[in-house]
């Protein structure tokens, strides 16, 4: 039987925007499992994003109870969020965010700065995930020597480097081209499949969706049935 690592029930998401309220998810439940690698599409504006951001424990619902690992992270304040999601939670983003000036393994390491690890052990950790992403031979370059799906595998590499819960994806290839994605999206699938580690991703590219095990589809806040075909 599968465990669910994480679990939403009716959660709501508003924004004041002046004196209106912009209510961007409604009454959302939402299970997915441990070891699972879960798109989730929709249109611009479907709040897909803010569904991606509440699970990584970025942003707090309005209402509605958001757990993770048996844990209400709905419940937590900004300083024990912030130490949850650096031990629990990996993130790539469209746009790689690496620091320019330092190293790909100094980027990598970033992380684990705020750990108790010793500087050995940083290292250690640094070297086996600029490995599993296949740039270990990359690990002196600085971001402006690398390609956007190298500077990319860096991101990665700094978000499994200290072994997340999840990794949280927000549009991993929307800058790349598709030989480059595919590769990228090549790696996050042996990420799932072989190192069991849990993946959320958004993504509006129907091709990259096909990667993941599962797909849930949002729209005007709200999950819907996937399309059906013909």
């Amino acid at each position: 039987m599968s465990e669910a690592i994480v679990s939403l029930r009716g959660v709501s998401k508003a924004y004041v925007r002046g004196k209106q309220s912009v209510e961007v998810l409604q009454s959302l439940d939402l299970d997915i499992d441990r070891g699972d690698f879960v798109a989730l599409m929709g249109p611009s504006g479907s709040g897909k994003t803010t569904l991606l951001n509440l699970i990584g424990g970025l942003d707090q619902p309005s209402a509605g109870s958001i757990s993770v690992s048996g844990q209400r992270i709905d419940q937590l304040g900004r300083g024990a969020l912030a130490k949850w999601r650096a031990a629990n939670v990996g993130f790539v983003f469209q746009f790689y965010n690496l620091l320019p000036m330092l190293s790909a393994e100094r980027n990598v390491e970033l992380p684990l700065l705020l750990t108790r690890l010793s500087k050995a052990e940083r290292h250690k950790r640094v070297a086996i995930a600029l490995q599993v992403v296949g740039l270990d031979d990359r690990a002196r370059h600085k971001p402006g020597e690398l390609s956007g799906g190298q500077q990319q595998r860096v991101a990665i590499a700094r978000a499994i480097v200290a072994d997340p819960t999840l990794l949280i994806c927000d549009e991993p290839t929307g800058d790349l081209d598709r030989k480059t994605a595919d590769e990228v999206l090549r790696l996050l699938q042996t990420l799932n499949r072989d190192h069991g580690k849990t993946i959320v991703m958004v993504t509006h590219d129907p091709k990259a969706a096909e990667y993941a095990t599962h797909q849930r589809h949002l729209d005007k806040g709200a999950l819907v049935d996937e399309p059906t075909s013909a």
